[in-house]
């Protein structure tokens, strides 16, 4: 992992976006919420539509042959100097950080350090690179923010998901207990231990609905997924969406 302090670039005409598998899957217009936002910022998006997994699973369960097979047929699809935003803080933190790992010492290590480079996370493209400045159109509302392990350990961006969330007027970011811990998804983690897994959502869910917010954001679908489940089998009104999708509603009032 890069332990270097990270210097941004000023903000490009362009960037190659990464949706995700999850997006991509469970919720394309947070995706699309997500390509908007950054064309409000200023910049032209790219999708290539051949993206597909960026070897995160096969990496955490021990198989880093296919997870470098996966790597490198991601990594061609991006073959521009643009930035590649990556709408996931754990996956942000694979393509970021562990990709060096991957082929270190390798005949690949120097085209894939500079990959990594240009690999971002979406808010921290935000705030970091476009210096984006929201104005609050919508009502007033509370919310609690969920930061998934690889976003809030490896990229930093909870820093960021706040500072956008506190450029909006009308929003109350309420504070849950033990907010650093996981929701119990951890990716496959959840299929091999699934006591343990759901015992860690239960705690999760606990405090999330003691804030009393009226919105669960997070910036991370593998959390959103994994928590929204269980708040939909406890009976539990609150629910999460994806932080694009929220923010985009404040901007363009949405419940007007």
């Amino acid at each position: 992992m890069s332990s270097t302090i990270r210097i941004y670039p000023a903000r490009p005409e362009k960037v190659y976006v990464y949706a995700t598998c999850l997006v991509d899957t469970f919720s394309p217009d947070s995706g699309l919420d997500a390509m908007r936002l950054l064309e409000l910022a200023g910049v032209d998006v790219i999708y290539v539509p051949k993206q597909s997994c960026c070897g995160q699973p096969a990496y955490s369960s021990g198989y880093d042959d296919d997870a470098r097979t996966t790597a490198l047929s991601q990594m061609a699809l991006f073959p521009e100097p643009w930035p590649v935003v990556v709408f996931s803080g754990s996956c942000g933190g694979m393509m970021h950080h562990h990709y060096r790992r991957l082929f270190a010492g390798s005949e690949h290590e120097q085209s894939v350090n500079e990959f990594c480079d240009r690999v971002f996370e979406l808010t921290e493209f935000l705030v970091q690179v476009c210096r984006l400045r929201l104005e609050d159109k919508g009502p007033a509302t509370s919310v609690v923010l969920h930061t998934s392990c690889a976003a809030r350990r490896e990229m930093k961006v909870h820093v960021t998901a706040r500072q956008l969330l506190g450029q909006l007027e009308q929003v109350e970011l309420r504070e849950q207990d033990y907010e650093s811990e996981c929701c119990g998804f951890g990716g496959t983690f959840a299929v091999r231990h699934p006591a343990i897994s759901e015992a860690m959502v239960q705690d999760k869910t606990r405090h999330l609905c003691e804030t009393r917010a009226e919105q669960l954001i997070s910036a991370d679908w593998g959390c959103l997924l994994n928590i929204n489940g269980a708040l939909e089998y406890q009976g539990q009104p609150l629910r999460g969406i994806h932080l694009a999708s929220f923010l985009l509603s404040r901007l363009e009032d949405r419940h007007a």
